[in-house]
Parts: C-alpha cells; structure tokens; sequence
C-alpha cells in the first residue's frame, strides 16, 4: 500500500503527498468510528485509482500533535512577534512558549515589524530578548520593509516539519512571502481600530520553503492550559530544569514552599524575576481551572 505526508487538509479532503504526487484524498469511515482524524503532518497509508480519488487507510504513528491549530509531527515552531502594531508582550510570549514546550517542540522565536521602532525602542526590546537567547531560545530579528533579511531564517527551516505562529496582526503572512514569494500568501493590513489583525489563514497547508516544510496555520485558537497539569507547567520553563533538583521538596513547585532553587535564583538574578512572575501567574490560572472542574 502507497505511503505519504499529508500536506493539506480542506473541506473534508486530504492531500497526500507521495512520491512526487499530490493525491486528493477522504478519510475512511473507520476514522470517525474511532474518533479519529487525520491531520496535516501525519505520515499515512493511503489507496488511489488516481490523483483525485483516493482513500486515507491508515494513520502513522505521530511523535506529537497540536489540536489548535491542528498539525501532526512537528519538529519546531516559530514564533512571530511583531515589535509594534500590536505591541510586544512578554507575557504573551511566555505563554506561547509554554504550549510548545509542552508538546516537546523547538521554538524559534522571531521579532517582526522591527522598521516601526525607534532606536531606544529596539535597544529596551534587544534587552528583553537578551532573556530569551540566554535561555536557549534562537532570536531573529525581521522587516518585511527595511534591511533586516528573513532569508536568516533559511537555514533554520531545513530538513525540518516547522509551525509558524503568533498573535493576529503581526506579519506571519508577510514573513513566509518573504521567504517564499512564489507562495502568494494572502495578507491584511492590521486593523488599527480594533488594535489587531484578522485571520487571513483559514486551513493548515504545509508549503516547501527552502530545504524544508513550513505550516502557515489559523493561529493558535486557545491558549488556555486546560490540558496542564500544574506538576507539569515547571518543565516547560528551561531555565528551571538544571535548577529543580536543588529544591528540598522533590515535587516542589516553586510557589509557597520553603529552600526552592527556583526561588533562590530569583533572588540572585539567575532566573529572570518576570519569567517567573509569569510562571506563577500561568500555575495560579492552571490551579483555579482545576478547583473549578
């Protein structure tokens, strides 16, 4: 039986592509009997009598999936960020960042629309991202209008399944025309009443930019951690892991209990005081939802 990726997934259709082919394809039966669905990303069995008639047979294993936006075996995702029109938030960011961490992918963070800023804007946001490379995190800076060249984001792509992502508005669109102008990505001005942007996306469809594939998707729906524990929210702050092992209590999580590494280095500037504001502001809101369900 045939194998392929699936590429594209519209109005109930599949696109599977196998050995140089693109075949449209429905999902059995089967899958709805299960509750499952095949998604963009899954490596699947497929049978065909041609390119415009065949069936999803079976689904590969997947190493990861997001629901929202629905993607299979994602190896990275790329986060964009606009410097202004909206203004960026690190409390969004982080929030952002816990969603991937949780499902074991590699962000990449990018900083877009960077011509809007003054030069003391960009040396307080250089400042901020100074955080976030020292934890680990790649941090690339990008104009679709001035000389800063997405292009640096090439050779992060290759051999990769990539996700981009991010608030409405700020350039997601724009970036992968950059990169890939043959794609024709529709774009919208941000609105500047509503202080964001609509959606212009509304299927997931993973597109050959570079050496590798890149998922222009819906955005993120939810960002709410309904399927957190509050035992799990500490791994997906980097910076805690080397750290965690040094707490007196084994399952500590670094709010109200006595002798936290995690708190110790808050005090000593080792952990960033606002990284871990916004740690305790994400395990409160997980700990409420719990109480309330």
């Amino acid at each position: 039986m045939p194998e392929g990726l699936i590429v594209k997934a519209l109005s109930g259709f599949y696109y599977v592509q196998s050995e140089g082919a693109l075949i449209q394809c429905r999902g059995r039966g089967v899958f709805r009997k299960r509750k499952q669905t095949p998604l963009v990303g899954d490596y699947v069995e497929f049978e065909a009598e041609n390119e415009t008639d065949g069936y999803v047979m079976a689904i590969k294993e997947r190493k990861n999936q997001l629901n929202r936006p629905p993607i299979a075996n994602v190896d990275q995702a790329i986060l964009v960020f606009s410097a202004k029109e909206p203004d960026f938030h690190t409390l969004l960011l982080d929030r952002f960042l816990v969603h991937i961490e949780q499902h074991d992918i590699k962000p990449v963070l990018v900083i877009s629309k960077t011509d809007l800023l003054e030069a003391s804007e960009r040396d307080v946001l250089t400042r901020q991202m100074a955080v976030y490379e020292q934890i680990g995190y790649p941090v690339l800076y990008t104009s679709t209008k001035q000389a800063d060249d997405p292009s640096e984001l090439l050779p992060l792509l290759a051999n990769q399944v990539s996700v981009i992502a991010g608030q409405s508005g700020v350039g997601k669109s724009s970036l992968l025309n950059a990169l890939a102008p043959e794609a024709k990505i529709e774009t919208n001005e941000i609105s500047r009443h509503l202080g964001r942007g609509r959606h212009t996306t509304r299927h997931t469809e993973l597109l050959p930019i570079g050496e590798g594939l890149v998922a222009d998707t819906p955005g993120f729906s939810s960002l709410e951690f309904t399927d957190m524990e509050a035992e799990d929210l500490r791994f997906c702050f980097p910076e805690f892991l080397s750290l965690m092992d040094d707490c007196k209590f084994r399952g500590c999580l670094h709010d109200k209990e006595p002798k936290c590494a995690i708190k110790d280095a808050v005090e000593t500037g080792d952990v960033d005081s606002f990284r871990y504001k916004h740690y305790l502001q994400f395990l409160h809101e997980i700990q409420d939802q719990k109480r309330r369900y």
